[in-house]
């Protein structure tokens, strides 16, 4: 009924199943009914494996948060057994993004066509990797440049192409043989949608022929995209959109400006 609930509020089908996994793990092992769960009980769970990151005990609290205040609201159970407990501090640090020269070095380490398509794409667009992965042929606005991706919470957004991913984008679809639908597909027959894997395992290929010492993701072009617009002047709410964000607290995670941008920002705004 809980999941009923949530699935009512317009929470995506990934985040249920996540919702799902983690209370039948947490009645496995507590074993008890719901009006009988303690705070103790809880706590007991979260700290019985010790190899657990700190942002895993959040996400496993705030599933259980949400399913006992449900419970509450619902008056299937009188109090909430976790309402006395604190989510551990966030231990998350930001991947280092790759800088403009890095980012050429990466775009000159491609040896394929689909590649550069690939590194374009994510970049230009600061997509996830879940968004781009389920795009189509017929998805792509040519004439505006843009396309539009379906996000965390199922929400629809409108993303852009660079000139330079268009481009790129463009010279990778005209290479193709295939009467294939999907957006990035596979090299050999038959074809089909390329794997979030798979496309994983393209990047990280281009990164190792690189010799960038840092590792570099799908999802580190998401930071990029970011990092580079921030610094290049972008206002915060226009990328907040762009990175389908629903708190602005995300997007100043990447608000971290370089020295030089500070002094220059400083010159230009202050009054004399």
């Amino acid at each position: 009924m809980f999941i009923s609930a949530k699935k009512l509020d317009g929470l995506s089908s990934i985040t249920l199943d996540n919702y799902l996994m983690e209370l039948s793990m947490f009645a496995d092992i507590v074993k008890k009914k719901a009006e009988d769960i303690a705070t103790a009980d809880v706590r007991m769970y979260l700290s019985q494996d010790g190899t657990l990151k700190m942002s895993t005990i959040r996400k496993k609290l705030s599933i259980l948060k949400s399913f006992f205040s449900w419970l509450v609201s619902e008056e299937y159970i009188k109090r909430e057994p976790t309402a006395k407990l604190k989510a551990p501090k966030d231990e998350y640090r930001l991947p280092k993004a790759p800088s403009i020269e890095e980012l050429e070095i990466l775009r000159e380490a491609c040896e394929t066509i689909r590649q550069r398509a690939f590194l374009e794409v994510l970049y230009a667009t600061g997509c996830r990797l879940s968004e781009v992965h389920g795009l189509n042929k017929a998805d792509i606005n040519q004439q505006n440049m843009s396309t539009l991706v379906i996000g965390k919470g199922d929400k629809q957004r409108e993303v852009y192409f660079s000139i330079r991913a268009m481009y790129h984008l463009d010279k990778y679809l005209k290479e193709r043989k295939d009467d294939c639908e999907v957006l990035m597909i596979t090299e050999r027959k038959p074809y089909r949608r390329f794997s979030k894997r798979g496309i994983q395992r393209e990047i990280g290929i281009i990164t190792q022929r690189a010799g960038l010492q840092d590792k570099v993701s799908p999802h580190v072009f998401k930071h990029t995209f970011a990092t580079l617009t921030l610094n290049n002047g972008a206002e915060l709410v226009s990328i907040q959109e762009l990175l389908g964000h629903s708190s602005p607290d995300t997007t100043l995670k990447y608000a971290k400006i370089t020295h030089e941008r500070k002094r220059e920002q400083h010159k230009r705004y202050l009054i004399q």
